[in-house]
């Protein structure tokens, strides 16, 4: 690995542990379908301000988000715009496999039964 390969992966990584909580991912699956104020996110996210403004510091730190203040209110908006589809490719998978791992889990739960000698 080359030091210009080196520094892009370092910057990948950061970006995915940026998405690696759960009230980050959220924000921003509600951030790609548009900006939206901090006031919006304490409320869904029931958390304290504070708690909400640190989660989206680690997003924009991370180069997720952009900030616009309006008077007193404070909006975000998604800067990268690829994150929607790469979220949407991860729920596809994550979905399919815990379908395909519910199928097998059925088959064998039918296929032990048979097995299984009848009690009399």
């Amino acid at each position: 690995m080359n030091d210009e390969q080196k520094v892009l992966i370092e910057a990948k990584t950061e970006v995915l542990k940026a998405l690696a909580h759960p009230t980050r991912l959220y924000i921003i699956e509600e951030l790609a379908r548009g900006e939206q104020c901090v006031c919006k996110f304490v409320e869904a996210i029931k958390a304290d301000f504070s708690t909400v403004s640190k989660h989206l510091a680690v997003l924009k730190n991370a180069g997720l988000v952009d900030i616009e203040k309006r008077g007193q209110l404070v909006f975000y908006q998604l800067r990268m715009q690829c994150l929607p589809a790469f979220l949407n490719c991860i729920g596809k998978e994550v979905a399919e496999n815990s379908a395909a791992r519910s199928r097998i889990i059925n088959r064998q739960h039918r296929h032990n039964k048979i097995k299984e000698p009848m009690e009399a």
